[in-house]
């Protein structure tokens, strides 16, 4: 993956130097390009957008937490942060960005039979399809191994399940960073003006980076106050007994509003 701080850039393939031996670069293609989870993907969106009004949870979404994921992982290895989710099984180092990249592709799927409790309906829909998309790289040990942090950290995005894993922590942050007002477009642009629509379409900008106190760096532009809900009321809870929170450094900074109603926040 491209070493730069843009959260929002697609994952390159050929970028093999950023992760060890390059398994990754091996297996996501052939994830992203699969029929079946590019069918999920979009049909996902049903539910959260269509008929419930949330933010965007399609293609696009699980694009950016994929790529923010994966640089939040980045980050934190060249911190020599330690990660516990492979290794307490005794797979390769070179498995955690599997791991990662695989739960943030499919983190959402459980969206196509409801919004609600999503997580949990994620479980038996991602595991069916992992079991398939495994085993061209590991063996039956390797595929129920992989598949158990996989499914670990699906469930820990966005439940009262905290994770025991950094790699699981690694996806519920990321997915709270897709914040940007983009997200919120297709809702925004039917009329919607919920908290989760308002304070999305307050949001500018998010860039990550490597942090001078910290191992990253969490970067916030806000047009205005009503980004404080993205900030201090998805973000901060999803960050909150991730394992992270000594790694992670972020500020949110208002750029436009003249009113100085919140004109910082770091947390």
């Amino acid at each position: 993956m491209a070493s730069d701080d843009s959260g929002g850039r697609k994952y390159d393939p050929d970028a093999a130097h950023a992760f060890p031996d390059g398994k990754l670069n091996r297996i996501l293609p052939t994830v992203v390009d699969d029929p079946e989870v590019r069918a999920f993907l979009s049909a996902q969106n049903v539910n959260a957008v269509t008929r419930k009004g949330y933010n965007d949870h399609g293609p696009k979404h699980i694009e950016i937490v994929r790529n923010r994921a994966l640089r939040l992982y980045e980050l934190l290895k060249r911190a020599d942060v330690s990660f516990n989710g492979a290794g307490d099984h005794g797979l390769d180092e070179a498995d955690e960005a599997v791991i990662v990249a695989l739960a943030a592709t499919l983190h959402d799927v459980g969206h196509v039979v409801h919004r609600d409790n999503h997580a949990y309906y994620s479980i038996p829909l991602a595991a069916d399809m992992l079991d398939r998309l495994l085993t061209e790289c590991y063996d039956t040990a390797g595929v129920v191994e992989i598949k158990a942090e996989i499914l670990h950290a699906i469930l820990c995005h966005h439940t009262d399940e905290d994770p025991l894993t950094r790699e699981a922590g690694v996806i519920r942050v990321a997915d709270a960073l897709d914040m940007e007002r983009g997200r919120s477009r297709i809702p925004y642009e039917k009329g919607g003006r919920g908290i989760n629509t308002l304070s999305s379409q307050a949001i500018r900008n998010v860039t990550l980076r490597e942090g001078e106190d910290r191992a990253v760096l969490v970067e916030i532009e806000m047009g205005n106050a009503a980004g404080v809900y993205q900030v201090d009321g998805l973000l901060k809870a999803k960050l909150d007994e991730s394992l992270l929170e000594d790694h992670v450094r972020i500020v949110a900074i208002n750029t436009k509003e003249e009113s100085g109603l919140v004109e910082r926040i770091e947390l």
